[in-house]
């Protein structure tokens, strides 16, 4: 896991949007369309609109770019401007030019919410996985909607919301009782498929979560602890989420020495 501490939320966004156009210029490089992991809820917004910027300067080529987002509501109409198919269109699908067929969101409205989870696992593997995931993370260490004590090795799947996502999603709703109790989410198996991750985060109030997810063990109590398993996973924060890294010198000594041959990012 590479950790990176930007300096403000600005710079977390072009850091992370940097390295997802870098990826996805060698997919392409590679002969294959890239294939994008969409993370939702408000921290990676900054990314998108970074990666909007980069596509007008003609740094980011979006052609036939398949995505596929992380969740949705259970029973939340889709033409509610907080479901994600509505947040996923209105953030991404437009901003970046996507085609609207090529975004895939899971089916929180399907009728048998198993088959709509096994569909979406079937799609990602028919697209040939993800190339490139981008995820925030939860106050309590969720990514996705994965929960503590979620399984580390789980699939696409319906998942009943922790009463803190509740809450701290509840600033995108007018009350704390128009927030779903359920959702559909990739597991945390069908994350850790992806080939590259890039997690972002902003702020204090993720600061405990960030430890946790960095230096803490391994553990289901935070689900975003199993990026630690992944062969390449970027981390890019802002000073307020590192306030509780222990070892925060010594990710700015990496960074600083990084040695010329690799990547910045």
């Amino acid at each position: 896991m590479r950790v990176i501490i930007a300096d403000n939320a600005t710079e977390v966004a072009n850091i992370a949007a940097k390295k997802v156009a870098s990826v996805f210029r060698q997919t392409r490089a590679g002969g294959r369309t890239p294939v994008f992991g969409l993370a939702t809820g408000s921290s990676p917004i900054g990314t998108y609109e970074a990666l909007a910027e980069l596509r007008k300067a003609g740094e980011f080529d979006t052609d036939g770019i398949v995505a596929f987002a992380l969740d949705e509501y259970v029973g939340l109409d889709y033409s509610h401007p907080e479901s994600y198919h509505a947040v996923i269109h209105r953030t991404v699908t437009e901003p970046l030019g996507l085609e609207h067929k090529n975004v895939h969101v899971p089916d929180g409205l399907a009728a048998d919410l198993r088959a709509a989870c096994e569909s979406f696992e079937d799609a990602i593997t028919e697209a040939g996985g993800v190339d490139l995931q981008l995820l925030g993370i939860g106050t309590n260490g969720h990514i996705g909607f994965n929960e503590p004590t979620s399984s580390l090795n789980s699939r696409t799947r319906f998942k009943t919301l922790a009463p803190q996502t509740r809450v701290d999603n509840a600033r995108f709703f007018d009350s704390l009782d128009q927030v779903p109790l359920h959702c559909l989410t990739q597991g945390i198996g069908t994350i850790l498929d992806a080939r590259q991750v890039v997690l972002v985060a902003q702020g204090e109030a993720k600061a405990a979560a960030v430890a946790a997810m960095i230096e803490g063990p391994l553990s289901s109590m935070c689900p975003a602890s199993a990026l630690q398993l992944h062969r390449d996973a970027l981390v890019v924060i802002d000073r307020p989420a590192a306030k509780r890294l222990q070892l925060l010198d010594y990710y700015r000594h990496i960074n600083r020495y990084q040695p010329a041959e690799l990547e910045k990012y």
